[in-house]
């Protein structure tokens, strides 16, 4: 219920204008979250730990289907409101990410990352991409700063912008 209440107004907020950047976080990697509503006994963070155990791939695997179908959700949710020539999701850029890979690892490359919205036609959506080399995130983040209109030389550890996001 929280996160629904949340979507909403996140959404209102960007309907009516009273913001374009918004910050929201589900819960960070240290939570001891429990997924009860969703079946799932036990923390985030201990399960995340998976030790090779079937039984935590599974609870990782109902855990995330959750997360990325609130994320869904609020692209849906973004994309059904018109504004100007589009919608407000045309309008914006709504990043989804995890700040590890593996949890059990503590391996923080190859993180799976989901970007949706044109940023007013800065982004070109609906593709994959695989990035070569190991490229900080903060490349990611220095190209939504460009697609925002924020023409920064760079950011935090970035080494450049994202070769092919931009339209």
């Amino acid at each position: 219920e929280h996160v629904e209440l949340m979507t909403d107004l996140m959404v209102t907020a960007f309907r009516c204008d009273q913001t374009r950047i918004i910050s929201f976080m589900l819960g960070n990697a240290g939570s001891n979250r429990t997924y009860d509503f969703l079946g799932v006994s036990g923390a985030h963070h201990e399960i995340s730990h998976h030790q090779d155990l079937q039984d935590n791939f599974d609870k990782l695997t109902v855990i995330d289907t959750w997360e990325v179908t609130q994320f869904a959700k609020l692209v849906e949710r973004l994309a059904a409101v018109p504004e100007g020539e589009g919608t407000l999701l045309d309008s914006c850029a709504v990043f989804f990410s995890s700040e590890v890979e593996d949890g059990n690892a503590h391996r923080h490359e190859n993180l799976p990352v989901l970007l949706a919205g044109r940023a007013g036609g800065a982004l070109s959506p609906g593709r994959h991409l695989v990035l070569p080399g190991d490229p900080p995130m903060a490349n990611l983040f220095l190209s939504m700063l460009h697609a925002a209109g924020v023409v920064e030389g760079n950011f935090a550890n970035s080494t450049g912008l994202v070769e092919g996001l931009s339209v």
